[in-house]
């Protein structure tokens, strides 16, 4: 008796696999929650663009095993000649999400403590950086797509009730005010903007005594930016979806 032909495919894996894939660009992602963002959203099927400002091996690991799925950029975000230099090389195409994920601290000190080096440096990366990012390269995000920023409930202000880490509050929350006036610049323009504050999770920044595991924080933080998308606006939202007080 002769095997049975296998069952052609249903109209719906046909119109899924005919579907073009999501596409979207992560802007700091060789280590840390950026790696398992761009991790989980090509294992959810997105093609993924990250970007590395070197020692990308973990991350090219990544990419082999994704299938063609993650695509690796260089880029230093801090420098406006590299954000242009990428927005030409992605141009012709269509970003369905454009997050960025950067932020460095440089220890538990005083404000009185913070050298004017040291300030400028975490400013730049946490604040100015991010939204030049996105200034740079939100002309590539389709109509209806996401913008998204890695931010932290350490950047409300209304939060801000116990001692410490005086330096990298203050830059989350120079981020949270510099969104909030990126998306009143650009309040006609029906893209979803995201802050998301992902929790405290076991990372370099976030130190091994945290309670959270990026590999069960950051999927949950995919399902927010999935859940929201084509809902325009600014939101400050946790991993769970809730509204983080400013």
């Amino acid at each position: 008796m002769s095997p049975s032909p296998p069952s052609p495919p249903s109209s719906a894996e046909s119109a899924e696999s005919a579907a073009p894939r999501r596409l979207a660009l992560v802007i700091g992602a060789s280590r840390g929650l950026g790696l398992v963002l761009v991790d989980e959203l090509a294992r959810r099927g997105w093609q993924v663009v990250a970007t590395t400002r070197g020692g990308d091996g973990e991350l090219r690991g990544r990419a082999a095993a994704h299938d063609g799925r993650l695509e690796i950029e260089s880029l230093e975000m801090t420098s406006p000649e590299q954000l242009a230099a990428l927005r030409e090389r992605l141009a012709g195409r269509r970003l369905d999400l454009l997050f960025v994920n950067a932020a460095i601290d440089r220890g538990d000190l005083a404000i009185d403590e913070v050298p004017t080096e040291m300030f400028t440096e975490v400013m730049i990366t946490n604040a100015l950086g991010p939204l030049r990012a996105l200034e740079a390269l939100r002309g590539l995000v389709a109509p209806g797509g996401t913008v998204a920023v890695m931010s932290s409930e350490q950047g409300s202000v209304s939060l801000n009730t116990e001692g410490g880490y005086e330096l990298y509050k203050a830059s989350k929350a120079a981020l949270n005010q510099l969104m909030r006036s990126h998306a009143t610049r650009y309040a006609d323009d029906g893209l979803t903007k995201l802050l998301i504050d992902p929790g405290h999770n076991r990372t370099r920044l976030g130190g091994p005594d945290a309670p959270l595991d990026p590999g069960e924080s950051v999927p949950a933080v995919v399902d927010v930016l999935e859940a929201q998308a084509g809902v325009p606006g600014l939101r400050f939202l946790d991993r769970h979806g809730e509204t983080v007080p400013w």
